[in-house]
C-alpha cells in the first residue's frame, strides 16, 4: 500500500500523528470486511460483488453506555444516510459508525442495531434503555458492483466490528471503498491526520474518507491541476456515466473537548478540503460528513445537554487550528485513497484504473 507522501509531496503545513489516520486520535479503531468475487456480464442479486463495509468505533467500550458527543453535515444531500436526525437533536453517537454501498444501508443498519442489542439486551424493553440510534452512511458503487444483491450482510458488519483495530489504517480498494472510483479513478477509503501544537493543547484531528466523487479533469494535487495532464485509459466495453458526480462520506475524530456545536463547525470546513482536490460538489453527489470528540464520554443515564463540558481555554485559536487540521486531512484523505487504490475490473468487464503514481511524480516534477 502507498500513501501520497511516498511521492515526497506534503500536503499542508501541520505535523501528522504516527500513523497519518484517524486512529492516532487515541482510542478510535477502524474494521473492516471486503467482499470480491465473481466476474463477467452482471447478473443482479448474484454478482460480480465488489462491495464491502467499513466501521469506525470511537473507542473501545460500550459506545451505547458510554456515547461520545457529536455532529453531522449534510454539504450535499443526494445520497442515503441514517441515524443523522438524531446526532443533530442530541449531539451524540452511541453505535459504531458504518459505510457501506448505496442499496446496503438498510440491512448495515439492522446488522448495526443488532449488535447494540446483544450488547445491551435491555434495548427498546426497559423504559429508561429507549431505542440505539446507528449513524450509517454511503456512496454508490454499482459501476463496478452487482448493488441489487446487497451483498454485505450481519456477518460481514459483526466481522468488520470484530477486526477493527488501532494504528495503521487499511486504505484504498477496502471495506466501504472496495467498488468506488475517484475521479475517474480507482478510489477507496483514506485516511489522514494532523497535530496541534503544544500550546494550543497539543490535540490530534483525523478523519477517514470513502472516495466516490470527481470527474478526471478536476483532480488537484498538491495545487497542481493533474487532471489537465492525466486522463484514464478508455475504459472498455463501457466506459463510466459521463458526469460521474458520485459522493463522499467523510468522518472526522478528535480528542480536544468539543461541544457538538463545535465538532458541527469543524465539519463545515470539510467542504474546503474536498474544494483543494478538485471537488465541484455536484448536483447528484451526497457529501456527507460526521464528527465526534473522545475527550469527554457521556454515560447513557445523563444526557449531553445535562452534562457539564469542560471548554477550551483559548477556544478562538485552538479552533481555527483545528479548522486548518480538517482541511489538510480531508484533502490529504482523499489523496490516500487514490495513492493506496488498485486497478480492479468488476462486473460487465468494467475497469477502474488506479491512480498512475509514477506519471503524477512526473508531472509534478516538471510543474514550472
Amino acid at each position: 500500500m502507498r500513501w501520497i507522501r511516498d511521492l515526497g509531496i506534503t500536503i499542508g503545513e501541520m505535523p501528522t500523528g504516527v500513523w497519518n489516520a484517524i486512529t492516532d486520535v487515541a482510542g478510535v479503531r477502524v474494521g473492516h470486511a471486503t467482499l470480491i468475487s465473481g466476474e463477467g456480464g452482471l447478473r443482479p442479486g448474484e454478482g460480480p460483488v465488489r462491495t464491502g463495509v467499513t466501521v469506525v468505533l470511537p473507542h473501545s467500550r460500550d459506545l451505547y453506555q458510554q456515547k461520545v458527543r457529536a455532529a453531522v453535515h449534510t454539504i450535499n444531500g443526494f445520497g442515503k444516510v441514517a441515524g443523522f436526525e438524531q446526532v443533530r437533536e442530541l449531539g451524540t453517537i452511541e453505535a459504531p459508525i458504518a459505510l457501506t454501498n448505496t442499496l446496503n444501508v438498510g440491512l448495515v443498519l439492522d446488522a448495526i442495531v443488532q449488535y447494540s442489542i446483544r450488547q445491551n439486551p435491555s434495548i427498546g424493553i426497559r423504559p429508561d434503555s429507549g431505542s440505539v440510534n446507528s449513524v450509517v452512511g454511503e456512496t454508490n458503487d454499482s459501476y463496478l458492483n452487482d448493488i441489487q444483491g446487497r451483498h454485505v450482510r450481519l456477518e460481514h458488519v459483526l466481522g468488520a466490528i470484530e477486526n477493527a483495530s488501532s494504528g495503521q489504517v487499511h486504505e484504498g480498494s477496502v471495506g466501504a471503498g472496495t467498488g468506488t472510483m475517484c475521479f475517474g479513478w480507482k478510489g477507496g477509503i483514506g485516511s489522514a491526520s494532523r497535530l496541534l501544537p503544544a500550546d494550543l493543547g497539543g490535540y490530534t484531528l483525523g478523519a477517514l474518507v470513502q472516495s466516490n466523487f470527481g470527474s478526471p479533469h478536476d483532480l488537484i494535487l498538491a495545487g497542481f491541476p493533474v487532471g489537465l495532464h492525466l486522463s484514464p485509459p478508455m475504459a472498455l466495453p463501457k466506459p463510466p456515466p459521463p458526469l460521474a458526480p458520485g459522493s463522499i462520506m467523510i468522518i472526522l475524530a478528535t480528542d480536544a473537548p468539543l461541544s457538538s456545536l463545535q465538532l458541527g463547525r469543524l465539519c463545515v470546513r470539510a467542504s474546503a478540503g474536498l474544494a483543494r482536490t478538485g471537488s465541484m460538489l455536484n448536483y447528484g453527489s451526497g457529501d456527507f460528513v460526521v464528527a465526534f470528540s473522545t475527550a469527554q464520554l457521556v454515560p447513557h443515564q445523563s444526557p449531553a445537554s445535562t452534562m457539564p463540558l469542560v471548554g477550551l481555554a483559548n477556544e478562538a485559536a485552538i479552533l481555527n487550528s483545528l479548522f486548518r487540521a480538517v482541511i489538510e486531512s480531508v484533502e490529504e484523505a482523499v489523496l490516500n485513497s487514490l495513492a493506496a487504490a488498485q486497478t480492479m475490473t468488476g462486473r460487465d468487464g468494467h475497469i477502474a484504473h488506479a491512480l498512475p503514481l509514477d506519471q503524477v511524480h512526473e508531472l509534478l516534477q516538471s510543474k514550472p
